[in-house]
């Protein structure tokens, strides 16, 4: 297999010193790619409104365009170091697998030969999340869809996204990927704050389940999170460090966090942004092992073109609607990146 690999300097100054090599280079992207339903009315979720005939005159052109716009947004997240699309891209708010083949087999990413994992949730309005991963590069050795349960103050169920766990084979490095998209903040931050906690807790027990099997497991959470990180649900629960100087054996790394606190941010609402959409690793990825995958850097893929331009959204992202306005944008998240490297063999 031929590795892609470009000559890198001053960028691992820190890491690696002065000395010039050539490093292999993988693209790990998370999207939530904001309602990407098909046309037809399923009747056992709640998906009538994104129909033809439904509130958002959801029309096959109108989808159609949403796949296009999305599958140019996948083709050139980390291309500026890589040449390429991501190798690996964990995926939110879509229907069904359906979907994401048409979304795999559009012109734009079709020759980058993407293998799909997929399971469908519980979500009452039937989103899943979803694993992209580039067949010449990643094996997948094991996948399993773990569930959140939720309740009300009545007792009753309450159907969200599951929790998707893949195991594998990164160019023969095996690495764990869980897929998030934990509950929205409807209702308010504090009354759904109850139900991130509960699927931080999730997390934490697949993570703790991952690293008695293999302490020196290798993981990458990612996902929306509906939570900053500097949240309760990331900070007590899942013990994630903002500095890499502050990691031990029992917390994890978010790249995001300093991101956060430079005021940055995915999505915005109110004014505010926010950055729901983040990464969780394992210390292990921050080793400075040189032949096994290290963490390079981390970042938000946010270029213009999938930005608002004016008015009061200026700068905000360019999502498919405005309430139930049709402006043909791509999402109303901003994408995310991680750059993992290791020296060419």
């Amino acid at each position: 297999m031929k590795y892609l690999t470009y000559t890198l300097l001053v960028f691992f100054s820190y890491t690696y010193g002065q000395k010039q090599s050539k490093y292999t280079i993988r693209t790990v992207a998370f999207y939530n790619v904001e309602n990407l339903f098909d046309t037809k009315n399923d009747s056992l979720i709640f998906d009538d409104e994104r129909t033809p005939d439904g509130a958002y005159t959801w029309t096959p052109k109108r989808y159609n365009s949403k796949i296009k716009n999305i599958s140019k947004v996948i083709s050139q997240i980390g291309k500026e170091h890589t040449g390429t699309s991501p190798d690996i891209i964990g995926l939110c708010e879509v229907e069904n697998k359906s979907v994401l083949e048409d979304l795999v087999s559009y012109p734009t990413i079709k020759d980058k030969g993407y293998g799909i994992v997929h399971f469908d949730s519980p979500d009452a309005r039937g989103i899943d999340v979803a694993l992209l991963y580039k067949t010449k590069v990643f094996l997948p050795s094991s996948f399993k869809s773990h569930r959140l349960l939720l309740f009300n103050e009545m007792g009753h169920r309450e159907y969200t996204r599951d929790q998707l766990v893949v195991g594998g084979y990164l160019d023969g490095e095996e690495i764990y990927f869980i897929i998030n998209h934990w509950p929205s903040r409807r209702g308010g931050t504090t009354l759904s704050n109850p139900k991130r906690i509960r699927a931080a807790l999730l997390n934490k027990r697949i993570m703790d389940s991952l690293q008695r099997q293999n302490p020196n497991v290798k993981v990458i959470c990612m996902g929306d999170l509906n939570d900053d990180p500097r949240d309760n649900s990331l900070k007590k629960i899942l013990n994630t460090k903002g500095k890499r100087s502050k990691l031990d054996s029992l917390s994890l790394f978010n790249p995001m966090e300093q991101m956060y606190r430079r005021g940055l941010g995915t999505l915005a609402y109110r004014d505010k942004w926010n950055f729901f959409d983040q990464f969780m690793l394992t210390p292990n990825l921050l080793s400075e092992h040189k032949d096994s995958y290290t963490l390079w850097k981390a970042g938000i893929f946010a270029p213009a073109y999938i930005k608002s331009v004016a008015g009061r959204y200026k700068g905000y992202p360019l999502r498919t609607y405005s309430g139930k306005n049709y402006t043909g944008g791509y999402s109303d998240h901003f994408p995310v990146y991680l750059f993992l490297v290791k020296k060419a063999q």
